[in-house]
């Protein structure tokens, strides 16, 4: 179950949606050496102590993350910087 989920709204087409989940993971991979891949529309990271998913539908792009214990005391920073990435990203 994930520590926190977040949904932004989205008027871009799915390549659009894709390449702007791509453009965060590739910023997540080199800031915080997580490993990426793609499942379909979902946009799978991890590293230690950090876990989630990007699910990429028609209207909306879906954040859940799950936190290990160490991280935990930084969820509500954490979550509030990436509302504000995924608004700034998911908006044409």
């Amino acid at each position: 179950m994930a520590d926190f989920s977040i949904t932004q709204q989205h008027t871009l087409s799915r390549d659009q949606a894709r390449d702007a989940a791509q453009k965060i993971a590739d910023q997540m991979a080199a800031k915080y050496d997580m490993q990426i891949g793609w499942e379909g529309d979902v946009l799978t990271f991890s590293r230690s102590g950090i876990d989630g998913t990007l699910a990429i539908e028609r209207s909306q792009a879906v954040l859940d993350i799950t936190l290990g214990f160490m991280f935990r005391v930084f969820t509500s920073q954490i979550e509030e910087k990436l509302v504000r990435n995924m608004a700034k990203v998911f908006t044409a």
